[in-house]
């Protein structure tokens, strides 16, 4: 089959003929339609996310099972299918409880630690592929569903772990990145007010047409002021960070309302500080919420099934134009999310 492979850190892609996979017991081998090409591969191509080399990145995958190995019953030929992110074991107590970002016996992921979808096939185990569900078109819409996964399914568990309610405000710091503007989305789906926090002011205009009801330019340097004159001076309900530098942390924090609640999502991942008393007596809530469940999937995919929200992909190119694509993801260059053709 034909694969793009990394040798190692930074390199550039090299398509290479690799051998078909094989599924082995408790396996099965999809074949892959289009893979999603979004920052967090891209760190991995960049060397900014440590993985093992020679590598074939890529997990938003929207593929078709060809076979299935020894052992396999949830799976068969012809299954329509996407995968889980994270290489996690299905039968821990966290997996048993429905929360496998947080799976004792963690493998990995699927492109880091195992190759995934940047070829024309993936072999993984069979837990760690989803069925699609009926009423989603993936062979009209293939790029679109596969990155479902993360760039709807990130920001529809967001809202749940910061609880927001029909009338709140939201405010959504990164706001033009490519989980950015898919959190604009889903805060407005959830019946907020929508603030996009941005410094590019040629993503405004994204901002606003993904649902922003207001656009505070970050740039400036006075970001809680902008949020809290926005608000009456009360502060914001939410202020979701898909950023997370220092700066961005501490602005988020300081700008909360009363019983207000911050979330980060990684991004730099800084240290930071927050106020104790303000925690206290406004009783506000600092959050962190990593990947997703698989249930969030596939309630994301339900969404699209039934016309809520549908993801923003502007590019999708063929397998040989990868590095075109990740130099454009490299330099934020992709508004929403870009995709890769391959099958």
């Amino acid at each position: 089959m034909k694969a793009m492979v990394l040798k190692g850190p930074g390199a550039p892609f090299e398509l290479t003929d690799v051998p078909d996979p094989v599924a082995g017991a408790g396996e099965a081998v999809a074949r892959v339609i289009t893979c999603g090409s979004g920052l967090t591969i891209q760190h991995i191509k960049a060397g900014r996310t440590p993985a093992t080399f020679p590598r074939i990145i890529g997990h938003e995958i929207t593929g078709e099972i060809v076979s299935v190995g020894p052992g396999v019953r949830s799976l068969a030929a012809g299954d329509a299918v996407t995968a889980y992110y994270y290489l996690n074991c299905g039968y821990c107590r966290m997996c048993l409880a429905n929360l496998e970002p947080l799976c004792e016996n963690a493998g990995g992921n699927v492109g880091k630690e195992c190759d995934g979808g940047y070829a024309e096939y993936i072999k993984l185990p069979a837990h760690v592929f989803i069925k699609l569900p009926e009423g989603l078109d993936y062979r009209a819409h293939p790029a679109e569903i596969g990155v479902v996964t993360d760039a709807l399914a990130t920001p529809y568990k967001v809202l749940r772990r910061a609880r927001v309610k029909p009338g709140e405000s939201v405010a959504v710091i990164g706001a033009g990145g490519g989980l950015g503007i898919h959190q604009l989305m889903m805060a407005k789906w959830a019946r907020a007010r929508v603030i996009a926090v941005e410094t590019d002011e040629k993503k405004f205009e994204a901002c606003r047409a993904a649902g922003a009801d207001d656009v505070v330019d970050a740039s400036a340097g006075k970001v809680v002021e902008a949020l809290r004159d926005l608000t009456d001076g009360q502060g914001v309900d939410v202020a979701i960070d898909y950023v997370s530098t220092t700066g961005t942390l501490e602005s988020a924090a300081k700008a909360l309302a009363v019983r207000g609640r911050m979330v980060t999502l990684g991004g730099a991942g800084k240290p930071f500080q927050v106020s104790a008393m303000d925690l206290l007596l406004k009783e506000q809530d600092v959050l962190g919420s990593r990947y997703v469940t698989r249930t969030e999937i596939l309630e994301s995919l339900d969404l699209v099934a039934r016309g809520e929200v549908w993801p923003l992909v502007t590019e999708v190119r063929p397998l040989a134009e990868a590095e075109a694509l990740h130099e454009r993801v490299e330099r934020g260059l992709v508004t929403g999310r870009a995709a890769l053709r391959i099958g």
